[in-house]
């Protein structure tokens, strides 16, 4: 599906699921002149479970499985930090979708393989109660 085919409602489905993470705060979302589209993220870093999200965010999002590729990507993103600052005001994480995969697909893809309820911050210690 090209860029241009993508609806806003989508991106707002997805955004609003991501919003529902511990300590994540979805930023801004870009589409790109190709199928690509990109969401920016800030996660607390603070926040408890901030390397839990980095962990499963990472493990979908980049490596779901060796035979299920997704064409997208995780990966922390900042400024130089010798210009500006740490990683408290300079970093942040972009989801990346390098291929055609709709963010309502992902959202739903996300939604089935992380804790449930995600905004439930005692699922992501332990998941399986």
């Amino acid at each position: 599906m090209p860029a241009n085919e993508f609806r806003e409602d989508m991106f707002e489905d997805l955004k609003g699921f991501l919003a529902r993470i511990p300590g994540t705060t979805v930023d801004a979302h870009h589409l790109f002149p190709n199928e690509g589209w990109c969401i920016n993220l800030t996660i607390d870093i603070d926040d408890p479970l901030a390397w839990h999200v980095v962990q499963e965010l990472g493990s979908i999002l980049n490596n779901l499985s060796v035979t299920e590729k997704l064409p997208t990507l995780f990966k922390p993103m900042s400024s130089p930090p010798y210009l500006n600052g740490g990683p408290r005001d300079y970093l942040y994480w972009l989801i990346e979708a390098t291929g055609a995969v709709s963010p309502r697909y992902l959202r739903q893809l996300l939604e089935g393989r992380m804790p449930r309820p995600v905004d439930d911050r005692s699922r992501w210690l332990n998941p399986d109660e």
